[in-house]
């Protein structure tokens, strides 16, 4: 880590990042995206921590119909958390959670992929947007 780098979020971060563990270790490799984000729901209930699950972001140009961005988690106002059951992390998903941060002003989103026997949580930073 650079000396004058910024943490964007460390705690928040850390709490989210402790829910994701926890739900990977209690449902294991074989559930579907939404069987993980109803128990990260009841997780961040648990904590007390604010969220929105399935939040319809704008249209992110003219013409495009409503609807089309929808974020698993708004946690607190402040990080996009993006849950993924796939093989792999694709570029298409980094591409996608880049869009969402865009359309809705964010500095930071976490995407995981729960289907990995280890999950690897991974900051997505919003360059747009100055500190």
């Amino acid at each position: 880590m650079r000396k004058n780098s910024k943490i964007i979020y460390p705690d928040l971060s850390f709490k989210i990042n402790g829910i994701l563990f926890k739900a990977r270790k209690e449902l294991r490799e074989f559930r579907n995206e939404k069987q993980y984000c109803d128990f990260i729901e009841k997780l961040l209930k648990d904590e007390n921590i604010q969220y929105e699950r399935e939040k319809t972001l704008p249209p992110s140009f003219e013409g495009e119909l409503n609807g089309r961005n929808k974020i698993d988690f708004l946690i607190e106002d402040k990080i996009i958390l993006e849950i993924k059951t796939e093989p792999f992390i694709t570029k298409k998903d980094y591409y996608q959670v880049r869009r969402y941060l865009k359309a809705s002003n964010k500095k930071l989103a976490i995407l995981v992929n729960m289907k990995r026997y280890y999950i690897n949580p991974k900051r997505i930073l919003n360059s747009e947007i100055d500190e």
